[in-house]
């Protein structure tokens, strides 16, 4: 006679997202440590590894967390999806194996007395992400059976590409942005493309091109290294974006889904695009990610050149007590704090930016800054 399974204890999931946050310096070492010890992996894949174990670890002790407490399958989604650019089946075992690995020598470590309990949740969470990973590459593996179809779309891509190729060519410079953007939302099927530029010295974001532009120059803040948005080296697709974006955000652009799209060139990044349909959901695909992957590389080196350009062959000049108050100001101080700063009164600080606003024909401080950074003034 069969013994009846028995029940164990089971805990939520804020108390095993509190048991990660308290002990995730002692995970990562362990991850760390098994990364190096396995030497059948190549460098390509212990890189994609690391990437997608720091990343996991980072969405588990992110504190927004929490907000959904037992409902954290959207998390989830999110964070898989975000990863859709480097998984595969083989890394994705190898990289719950390691997680495994590094979660069961700390339990062990600390003499942890609930180590099936953690365990047995963190096997309910693995087997989650599997079926959900198995039913995207699934999907995506019976999209590219055919032969003729994956041809005529990889045809499509690279005439894509080129196209783009060709409009960066004839851009004179940054000041083109708005129209190569526009551009981008018509080579690629999308109703809407923003441009959220980065100022890495004082580690901010700000709205800079898209439509309804008040809406979009309204939109600056501190980069939080957790997000994974802003993390992220590659594009992220958010099926539902009501984890990882402000609610007053979605409602203001009225938000569903929508991709996240790194611009970077040489380790350098200049800000993020996003793309989405207005309000509508819609699926994105591995092939889409890694396509939107190039325009964002293509895109960087653009504006790694005519930033240059901008620069040097504008007719603009500004004094260099206006380029350090230009600098200020995108870094986001008032007239007060930046006389401080500078030793002038703050009248005088107030000349100065009305002066900024006369040169770059800008009617107020938050379009100084964005015109600045069309011109390559901000570079």
């Amino acid at each position: 006679m069969n013994q009846p399974i028995q029940k164990y204890e089971e805990i939520t999931f804020q108390q095993f997202v509190l048991f990660i946050k308290i002990h995730s310096k002692q995970i990562e070492e362990n991850i760390n440590t098994y990364l190096n010890l396995e030497a059948s992996i190549s460098e390509t894949d212990r890189k994609i590894l690391e990437a997608l174990l720091q990343s996991f670890l980072q969405l588990l002790t992110n504190p927004n967390i929490e907000v959904s407490k037992e409902d954290y399958a959207d998390h989830l989604d999110t964070w898989l999806q975000s990863q859709l650019s480097i998984l595969n089946r083989e890394n994705f075992n190898l990289f719950q194996l390691l997680f495994e690995k590094s979660l069961i020598t700390l339990m062990i470590q600390i003499k942890h007395n609930r180590i099936f309990v953690i365990l047995m949740f963190l096997l309910s969470i693995f087997t989650y992400l599997v079926q959900s990973y198995n039913k995207w590459a699934d999907e995506s593996f019976s999209e590219t059976t055919n032969k003729n179809s994956h041809e005529n779309r990889e045809l499509k891509r690279l005439q894509m590409l080129d196209k783009l190729n060709k409009l960066l060519i004839r851009s004179s410079g940054a000041q083109d942005l708005p129209y190569i953007l526009k551009k981008c939302e018509d080579y690629f099927h999308y109703k809407r493309c923003v441009f959220y530029a980065y100022i890495p010295w004082s580690n901010q974001f700000y709205g800079v091109i898209g439509a309804e532009l008040p809406k979009v120059q309204s939109m600056k803040g501190q980069i939080n290294e957790e997000n994974i948005l802003f993390s992220s080296t590659k594009p992220i697709y958010l099926k539902s974006p009501k984890n990882y974006i402000k609610e007053e955000h979605i409602k203001l652009f009225n938000l569903s889904s929508i991709i996240f799209l790194p611009l970077t060139h040489k380790n350098q990044l200049f800000g993020w695009l996003t793309f989405d349909q207005l309000g509508e959901e819609f699926d994105c695909s591995k092939e889409e990610l890694a396509l939107l992957e190039q325009v964002g590389k293509r895109l960087g080196l653009f504006l790694s050149r005519k930033g240059e350009a901008a620069t040097k062959t504008s007719d603009l000049h500004l004094t260099e007590r206006e380029s350090n108050i230009l600098d200020l100001l995108a870094e986001g101080y008032d007239n007060k704090t930046i006389g401080e700063l500078l030793f002038l009164s703050e009248y005088t600080v107030r000349d100065y930016v009305s002066s900024l606003m006369t040169k770059l024909k800008a009617k107020n401080r938050t379009q100084v800054v964005a015109c600045a950074f069309r011109l390559g003034l901000l570079h």
